[in-house]
């Protein structure tokens, strides 16, 4: 394989790597507005986080009876 080959292989898969990753971005970015349109989460809550991060403050979500047969 020659030099000129070697560089045309790397630009094509440079070109498909950032296709990829702009699909795996655009893909988080509509999850994350889907899900705040559900209403599954409220990411305002997220955002509050820290400014309230004292001990006492509530938790951003409760634990259900789920997750504390797991712990």
């Amino acid at each position: 394989m020659n030099m000129e080959t070697i560089r045309e292989l790397q630009a094509y898969g440079y070109i498909f790597f950032t296709i990829f990753l702009a699909v795996i971005l655009y893909s988080y970015i509509y999850h994350l507005y889907r899900d705040e349109k559900t209403g599954t989460r409220n990411y305002e809550k997220y955002s509050n986080m820290a400014l309230n991060d004292n001990i006492n403050d509530l938790p951003v979500e409760e634990i259900s009876p789920l997750n504390k047969e797991k712990e």
